[in-house]
């Protein structure tokens, strides 16, 4: 471990953490895991075992990885983003052994609070809006709009859901009201927010 990390932060000796990478206070980084150097980790996120971090990957804060997750340049959690076990995340659309294409990366953002279930592939290029849902095992080939609940190969729209993740129920009027939350949302051009 070559980073300085604060008192409250927590890496399992297992770890490897690269000179230059950046973490959070609070946040906890397993067993095997490898964090690149350039690459910046928030606060009181969980990177489960076996999770790779490249350079200039960008975490936000109270993020959970779980294990055997690999991020790549070119990736960027925002805040409360959970990703499942075994999830992929691309950064090459046609990547070739005897072709280099770093300069090729193509980003990939997933937003506030959205999950990826478990063995989830994210071609990179997409982005997965906020609060939106991967359903476990599917293949992302374009963008996923913030409260979609997508899954599949390829993802398709299966649903909408709430922050809380539930799914929601538009009535005629494109109300609807998650049912452990009690927040309300609004249907309106294919678009779900909140009220």
């Amino acid at each position: 471990m070559n980073a300085p990390v604060s008192n409250a932060t927590y890496i399992h000796p297992t770890a490897v953490v690269d000179k230059g990478a950046v973490i959070g206070l609070g946040t906890k980084v397993w067993h095997f895991c490898h964090l690149m150097s350039s690459c910046r980790i928030g606060s009181n996120c969980i990177l489960g075992q076996n999770t790779f971090v490249a350079s200039h990957v960008m975490i936000g804060d109270d993020v959970k990885i779980q294990n055997n997750v690999s991020l790549y340049e070119g990736v960027v959690l925002d805040n409360e983003v959970f990703v499942g076990p075994s999830a992929v995340f691309t950064n090459v659309l046609n990547p070739r052994a005897h072709i280099e294409r770093k300069a090729e990366y193509r980003p990939t953002l997933v937003g506030q609070g959205a999950t990826i279930g478990a063995n989830a592939v994210i071609v990179c290029g997409n982005a997965i809006g906020q609060y939106a849902m991967v359903g476990a095992g599917s293949v992302v080939t374009k963008d996923v709009l913030p409260f979609e609940l997508v899954y599949g190969n390829p993802a398709r729209v299966m649903a909408w859901v709430s922050r809380a993740g539930e799914k929601l129920h538009f009535d005629a009027s494109g109300q609807a009201t998650c049912p452990s939350s009690g927040e309300k949302y609004e249907l309106k051009e294919n678009r779900v927010r909140p009220l």
